[in-house]
């Protein structure tokens, strides 16, 4: 997986386009060429600071660290009203690199094609991305593999931050969604036959139809979308897909995942949020080249968004518990108490969480540990 190491490309790029947005009559950042071409330039920041018990060098004190965890820059356009792109950047393994670049054909609701480096389809938190979850430590259950290297330091190996190189097909028929797509995948030593990997996402939306772009999602829309009920299947394979050169299997993994979001009185709504996960590697192998979990997890969240303004914004408080069984080695386990103070939907919004245990994102059994984290995002 290749990246942008070169801060100076970067810095140029976005020179160029401000230059272009102060010189040009625009509104929120977009850039019209004409009745049917524009480009559009956004942000996004998501930071915070982070206390965790027995966390320090010394091992016996708690660990404080102020925490950058994401800056997007996301740059959007259209040339026709079928032919489109997307690109976005993010901080990556210390260095600043292509997080998307898309080019995408979208004729219809029915049928769209993508194609480049995007989101691989897959269960709802992985859909929605770090700015768009209900809870800020959504990523406690085991992740696909583009998405596992944020917890195996594999440095794309299998992808980025849960993107790959591919092309999916995406659409609707009512209230019916789908995604399918066909990426490289994990392409280390194990993947002698260079096999690629396969990707679908499947949902109903049993009340109002969710609405986010393309085949994303958000696991909380704070009542504006109505009442929410959509049950969803993921899926993903890959013929040597995991192992060693000398001993390679496959991967293959599924998720069910389900929203409930019901708008109470007063501007209050209640939004419930759950999923069941399995993963499965086909091999034997010790010392795999890229390590997945192999196993069962799920997880539950709920949460109540307070009617009544508090100052800027309002209060959502809410409970989520993971839980994470692999085929071989220690369960685990983590409770997580937090409050959303939203501000402007997930445009702005600060969290304050209280967490306790050992469940992670590589699915197997980490330190048991107690911690307190705030956060604030950021897009525009």
């Amino acid at each position: 997986m290749k990246t942008i190491n070169n801060h100076s490309h970067q810095k140029l790029l976005l020179g160029a386009v401000l230059t272009a947005l102060c010189g040009t009559s625009y509104a929120g950042a977009k850039i019209e060429i004409d009745e049917d071409s524009w480009i559009s330039l956004g942000i996004g920041m998501r930071t915070s600071l982070s206390m965790v018990s027995d966390a320090a060098p010394d091992g016996t004190s708690s660990s404080t660290n102020f925490n950058l965890e994401n800056t997007r820059l996301y740059i959007s356009g259209q040339a026709t009203d079928e032919i489109k792109f997307y690109f976005g950047t993010d901080k990556m393994w210390g260095e600043y690199g292509v997080l998307d670049a898309i080019v995408q054909y979208e004729p219809s609701k029915y049928f769209n094609v993508w194609m480049g480096r995007m989101l691989t389809p897959a269960d709802r938190i992985e859909m929605n991305g770090p700015f768009y979850g209900l809870t800020w430590g959504q990523y406690t259950v085991p992740l696909y593999p583009s998405d596992n290297d944020i917890s195996n330091g594999a440095n794309g190996q299998a992808g980025t931050y849960g993107r790959d190189e591919g092309i999916t097909v995406w659409g609707s028929a009512d209230k019916f969604q789908y995604a399918f797509g066909i990426f490289d995948g994990y392409s280390a030593d194990a993947n002698q036959s260079d096999a690629p990997l396969y990707a679908t996402r499947l949902a109903y939306n049993f009340l109002n139809k969710e609405s986010n772009p393309g085949y994303y999602t958000s696991s909380t829309y704070f009542g504006q979308s109505g009442d929410i009920f959509t049950v969803a299947l993921s899926a993903q394979h890959q013929d040597d897909g995991y192992g060693t050169a000398t001993d390679s299997g496959s991967f293959s993994g599924y998720a069910v995942d389900a929203l409930f979001e019901k708008v109470l009185g007063g501007g209050s709504a209640l939004t419930i949020e759950g999923e069941y996960k399995s993963f499965e590697v086909d091999t034997v192998a010790t010392t795999p080249d890229f390590p997945m979990f192999d196993g069962e997890a799920q997880f539950l969240s709920a949460a109540y968004l307070v009617g009544q303004n508090i100052g800027a914004g309002k209060l959502q408080p809410y409970l989520r518990y993971t839980e994470n069984k692999p085929s071989v080695g220690q369960s685990s386990d983590l409770t997580e108490l937090g409050v959303n103070y939203v501000i402007a939907g997930h445009n702005m919004k600060w969290n304050l969480n209280y967490s306790s245990g050992d469940a992670n994102a590589s699915g197997a059994a980490g330190t048991d540990s107690d911690s307190l984290l705030f956060g604030m995002q950021f897009q525009l």
